[in-house]
């Protein structure tokens, strides 16, 4: 047995046994005399296949299906086991305390029990899934330098570094995903990449798969890791750091709990639109030679900040519910841009912007399966882009263009008609005639209605101003 961790003077003893990393046989004796000679016994968790040498001993799952997160599950395991120990006597044969693998390696609860004063530990060492690892994969760890790194926190522990790394702790698909998305695609992209799933169980499974299906090949659970061999370029950690940071709002903050799309449908709207504002305000600096640019510039990045977050959540909670990750997002809206730029990553020519416009509406009609070009625009849009865009369609499926001087005429035509006749459906046409007539002018009309509307709020406020003025003695 190896001693370690400090400890007050007199502290109950509690001596960890590692219970092997697969079956039965790869338990050591000393392992089992200890459980079994023990005043009492107790297994981190029965869902371990050496368990079942121990099907009468206590285990700590209940803990597992309680607690909210496996920060307060490995607290409670410690408290639980250091009141055992000062319950037992002090001249019987202890407490022992089971754990999967080996206590030295990857084990939470072990740390804790280390750097806690009310009780000291005695350890048996025992094999690892390392070494069945190392084995299955045919390499020296010490002459390859593998690095252990957590899947759970791989986008942290692995930034910076290039490989290889042996993934431990990648017990579902989530965690494989988030390993999977904090890779940069294209040339970042491992050469190998293994799959390890209960080794040296009748079920061993090791998989070489392509990074894209690193999350998709198998079911996996607590005994899963993933062999990467080296990374072309190191792991960016700054957009795995955001998911990490929501995935730990989700667990912790009682309002983000709290959240659903729904709910957080008028935070993405606003934070889309403080983008707008922020677009606006750097492109005015900018074309004005401002010398407040820097202070825009840096406005835009915290909104885009800010809306990126939203895309994190709802990828988030999407993940939490099995429906995709940020990773499926990642890899979907990545893939659609490819199939529709053939032009650029394909052999179809398109050397105008218009070219590319038709392309594209083409190549997302097969892909929705849409019978209209219209099909899958929003209804609720602000009515001037809703226009803006119906307008488009119409040109993208041939219909024919006006000139100017055409569309003043329809113009006039809409004024004297609703002149004579006022209606809703007439100031609907007026309005449509305005938006189509500034797109033939080369005019966001959006964009000229929101200029007018704030060149009345600088005329308003300058009167404002005037009449306090007035009042001043």
């Amino acid at each position: 047995m190896t001693p370690a961790g400090p400890a007050s003077p007199g502290a109950r003893v509690i001596t960890v046994v590692g219970l092997g990393p697969g079956g039965p046989s790869y338990l050591s004796e000393a392992a089992r005399e200890a459980l079994l000679g023990a005043d009492a016994a107790y297994l981190r968790t029965a869902r371990h296949p050496s368990a079942v040498a121990f099907g009468h001993l206590a285990s700590f799952d209940h803990h597992y299906d309680e607690a909210e997160t496996f920060e307060q599950v490995y607290a409670r395991i410690v408290d639980d086991l250091v009141e055992a120990a000062e319950r037992a006597p002090a001249d019987g044969r202890g407490v022992v305390y089971g754990v999967p693998g080996s206590p030295l390696v990857a084990e939470a609860t072990v740390e804790l029990l280390r750097r806690d004063g009310r009780v000291a530990i005695e350890i048996v060492p025992a094999l690892s899934f390392l070494d069945l690892a190392w084995a299955a994969l045919g390499i020296d760890p010490v002459a390859s330098g593998v690095q252990l790194v957590d899947g759970t926190h791989f986008e942290i522990e692995a930034a910076g570094r290039t490989g290889p790394f042996l993934v431990a702790q990648c017990w579902s698909r989530d965690v494989l995903s988030r390993v999977k998305l904090a890779v940069d695609a294209g040339e970042s992209e491992p050469a190998r990449a293994v799959l390890l799933h209960h080794l040296g169980l009748d079920d061993e499974a090791v998989l070489e798969v392509a990074w894209a299906d690193l999350d998709r090949s198998l079911e996996p659970d607590h005994l899963t890791s993933v062999f990467i061999d080296r990374l072309a370029a190191p792991v960016s950690a700054e957009m795995a750091r955001l998911e990490e940071l929501v995935r730990t709002l989700r667990e912790r903050c009682p309002w983000d709990r709290e959240q659903t799309h729904a709910s957080l449908t008028r935070h993405l709207v606003e934070e889309t639109y403080e983008v707008l504002d922020a677009i606006a305000e750097v492109t005015s600096a900018d074309e004005a030679d401002d010398p407040g640019l820097d202070r825009a510039v840096s406005h835009l990045e915290e909104e885009l900040g800010d809306l990126l977050f939203q895309v994190y959540f709802h990828s988030r909670l999407a993940s939490e519910r099995g429906w995709f990750t940020l990773a499926d997002v990642a890899a979907g809206v990545h893939d659609k841009l490819v199939g529709r730029h053939p032009h650029v990553f394909g052999d179809v020519t398109a050397t105008t912007p218009g070219a590319v416009a038709a392309n594209w509406e083409m190549i997302k009609a097969a892909e929705k399966g849409r019978e209209s070009v219209t099909d899958g625009i929003p209804t609720a849009l602000p009515a001037l882009l809703l226009a803006t865009k119906m307008q488009r369609k119409a040109h993208s499926v041939g219909l024919p263009e006006l000139t100017v001087a055409e569309r003043r005429d329809v113009l006039d035509g809409a004024a004297e008609r609703l002149s004579n006749d006022p209606s809703i459906e007439g100031v609907g046409n007026l309005l449509y005639a305005v938006v189509a007539l500034a797109a033939e002018l080369g005019v966001d009309a959006e964009e000229a209605l929101r200029g007018a509307a704030l060149d009345d709020r600088d005329r308003i406020v300058a009167r404002e101003r005037e009449a306090l003025d007035r009042e001043e003695p």
